[in-house]
């Protein structure tokens, strides 16, 4: 018998509904077995209930379309003939649908009633099926676990005293899943828990003493935004980025299981935040704020003046060093660079396929200098001591200057040797001139990119999302305005929405500390959809070496994955499979 009561659909961000007003739908399934891929569901049995008030139950046999096994008899009670004329379930599932709408899934070891719930909607074409799900097994080893043998629904049922026994049927077990739900709700309540959200956090919640104090975020909203931990002097101690950020904040406050992150809520006296219309915006500000504060729990972007340059020096004899910043007594600069391992490891992916100097005292024209190993190596025409004189020197330095302007004269000679290496079976050498060629490939990269978006004094471009457009304002590849515009907006909305001559001029080139936030922006340009609305300057790559640095790339992108892939493996860890960044950067939050 079916009871209707009529519900709207729960929506994810209405889970903050008090619990006394939430209506959960309780469900039991038996089946044929334990696999929702090869087995069928033999009975259905379902109660509705609100602020402790039964509104409605079902309870139904489904003939399953083949035998029970005896065993399952055995356990269920269950027989074929009971289910004989049962509709199948084709038939019943739009009822039991209908049913669950408009309230929170509660089963007891929900994954296993969700599994076969969602593989039946698939077998009948009924469509995705995503409720808000709550596990009272879940939610009972957390809060009574020390108190009960086990937490077996039978088990739970007599801890609460729940007039129900449950018995393997259907209806008999979600009523007293109904009753151990009430029981753990109540239990729940000590601890502040009084929305569903609250009880699906308090669920996979490792710590009391952080989900008490929820309250810090209690009215963070669901947009994107920027966020920060502050102690009692109102140091900052964490920053991050959220596109929802009232989820991620309540990820800090019992979920993690880091000792640091539980270290941060304990020194933690307050949070703020920061709405952002874009979540490049919030990226960038995160950013800002890491440089700016140091946070101690922040791991990355603590260090922006780790980004170098590999110049080459304006000198009798030039050579490359690794730089801060990029000064007028240089030749020319390819940065910046995330790290001087970086930098170290391009100069002798130069220095195997040209024969520059690399030795860092200041030579004069007089080369009466002693000459070092490398000469005797034939690794360097040792201009020191006039072996090689200072037109023949002139040469391999305009190699150097031509190969910076094309990669393809860097990265052939590179992937040449490489093959080499292994041909003849020097693996480690191969792979070490491996990182050579893919590392000098993203460095020659990024740099092209840093230095052409640099040089823009002010670039307008959108993209659109899902529900709406994404506009950036960005000056000399820095980020200065963005905001969100309807879906659909042409060029005339999204200039009209502007007012340029509020935003900050910004006439330099970006800084060794801007690097990151240069690449932040270059990754949201490389987004698919980006189209440009007005730009100041010309956004133009050069083409010579594009097709070998495209190429390159790919395969640095493809073996990356590979050798993750492998490391994994060998650690027993979970294989992730992450999407590769489209630009020369990609953040990632500490």
């Amino acid at each position: 018998m079916v009871h209707r009561h009529d519900a709207r659909q729960l929506a994810l961000d209405e889970l903050g509904t008090p619990l006394i007003d939430t209506t959960f739908v309780v469900l039991d399934l038996e089946t044929t077995g334990l696999s929702s891929a090869t087995d069928r569901i033999t009975e259905v049995g379902a109660v509705k209930v609100r602020g402790g008030e039964v509104l409605g139950e079902l309870r139904t046999f489904v003939h399953p379309g083949r035998p029970i096994p005896p065993g399952i008899t055995a356990v269920t009670g269950i027989t074929d003939a009971m289910v004989r004329d049962a509709p199948g379930l084709p038939t019943i599932l739009p009822t039991v649908m209908r049913f669950l709408e408009g309230g929170v899934f509660v089963a007891h070891n929900a994954a296993f009633d969700l599994g076969f719930l969602r593989a039946a909607a698939q077998q009948t074409g009924h469509g995705a099926f995503d409720p808000v799900v709550l596990d009272t097994a879940r939610l009972a080893r957390r809060l009574v676990r020390d108190e009960v043998r086990d937490c077996r629904l039978a088990t739970l049922a007599r801890f609460f005293r729940s007039p129900t026994r449950a018995e393997h049927r259907a209806l008999a077990d979600a009523r007293a899943t109904v009753d151990v739900l009430h029981g753990l709700i109540e239990r729940a309540g000590s601890l502040g828990a009084t929305t569903v959200e609250d009880l699906r956090d308090l669920s996979s919640s490792r710590s009391d003493a952080a989900f008490r104090r929820r309250d810090l975020i209690s009215d963070a909203p669901t947009t994107t935004g920027v966020y920060r931990f502050l102690d009692e002097r109102d140091e900052v101690l964490y920053v991050g980025k959220a596109t929802n950020l009232r989820d991620r904040l309540r990820t800090y406050f019992g979920q993690d299981r880091r000792r640091r992150i539980a270290d941060l809520v304990r020194d933690t006296a307050r949070v703020d935040w920061t709405v952002t219309a874009t979540l490049v915006e919030a990226e960038v500000r995160e950013v800002r704020e890491i440089h700016a504060h140091r946070p101690r729990y922040n791991r990355r972007s603590t260090r922006p003046e780790a980004a170098v340059h590999v110049a080459l020096t304006r000198e009798a004899f030039p050579r490359l060093s690794v730089v801060r910043e990029p000064k007028p007594g240089h030749q020319r600069t390819v940065g910046p660079m995330t790290s001087r391992k970086v930098a170290d490891r391009f100069v002798e992916a130069v220095l195997e396929v040209v024969p520059l100097r690399a030795c860092s005292p200041r030579l004069r024209l007089a080369q009466d200098h002693p000459a070092c190993v490398l000469k005797d190596l034939g690794r360097c025409g040792a201009p020191c001591d006039g072996t090689q004189s200072p037109e023949d020197y002139a040469e391999v330095v305009a190699q150097v200057l031509a190969l910076l302007d094309d990669p393809e004269r860097l990265l052939t000679p590179l992937r040449a040797r490489m093959a080499d290496y292994a041909g003849t079976g020097r693996y480690e050498r191969a792979v070490e001139t491996r990182r050579k060629l893919h590392g000098s490939a993203r460095a020659l990269h990024a740099a092209r990119d840093h230095a052409v978006v640099g040089s823009i004094r002010q670039l307008i471009a959108s993209r659109p999302i899902a529900d709406g457009t994404e506009v950036v304002v960005i000056r000399r590849g820095r980020l200065v305005d963005s905001l969100r515009l309807p879906a659909g907006a042409d060029d005339t909305g999204v200039l009209a929405a502007l007012n340029p001559p509020t935003l900050p001029e910004i006439d330099a080139p970006p800084h060794r500390d801007d690097a990151e936030e240069v690449g932040l922006v270059l990754a949201w340009l490389a987004r698919p959809g980006v189209r440009l609305v007005e730009v100041e300057g010309e956004f133009t790559l050069p083409w010579a070496g594009g097709a070998a640095l495209h190429t390159t790339l790919q395969e640095a992108r493809q073996v990356a994955r590979a050798v993750r892939r492998d490391q994994q493996h060998l650690a027993g860890t979970k294989v992730s499979r992450r999407r590769a960044a489209p630009g020369p950067a990609e953040a990632t939050t500490a």
